[in-house]
Order: C-alpha cells, then sequence, then structure tokens
C-alpha cells in the first residue's frame, strides 16, 4: 500500500514532464571552428590577446593616475 502511493507520484510526473528539445544552434566542430574567434592567423591574432589582456591590466593603474591627477589639481586652486 504505501509502495504504491510512493511509486504514483513519480510516475505522474514522468509523463507531464516536458520533451527536452535541442539547441537551435548548429555548429560544425571541425579545426578552427570550435571557438568562438578566429586564430588562425597567429601573428594577429597575439595582437589582439595582448592588447584586450594588456587593457584590462593597465585599467586600475590608468584611474589611478587620473585619481591623483584630479586631486592634485584641485589642491592648487
Amino acid at each position: 500500500m504505501l509502495a504504491r502511493a510512493a511509486i504514483r507520484p513519480v510516475a505522474s510526473r514522468a509523463l507531464a514532464r516536458p520533451v527536452i528539445q535541442a539547441r537551435g544552434v548548429h555548429f560544425e566542430n571541425t579545426v578552427y571552428n570550435n571557438m568562438p574567434f578566429d586564430y588562425r592567423n597567429k601573428t594577429t591574432f597575439a595582437i589582439k590577446l595582448i592588447a584586450y589582456l594588456g587593457t584590462g591590466f593597465a585599467l586600475p593603474f590608468i584611474a589611478a593616475w587620473y585619481q591623483l591627477r584630479k586631486s592634485a589639481g584641485a589642491g592648487a586652486a
């Protein structure tokens, strides 16, 4: 009796579950097509990567320099 009561809700949930749909994106995972960016030309890729990472690294230093410059100019006036 208790076993049947425990099975019933599980079976009804399994029937009510929606069918899982496939994603609408159909990219082929082939050579040079498995990343969201192009890296065939290694020199161009290296320049872009260094510029991207360098900007992120330099941004706090540029912000600190700007804030120090801004505060130094306010004291002179």
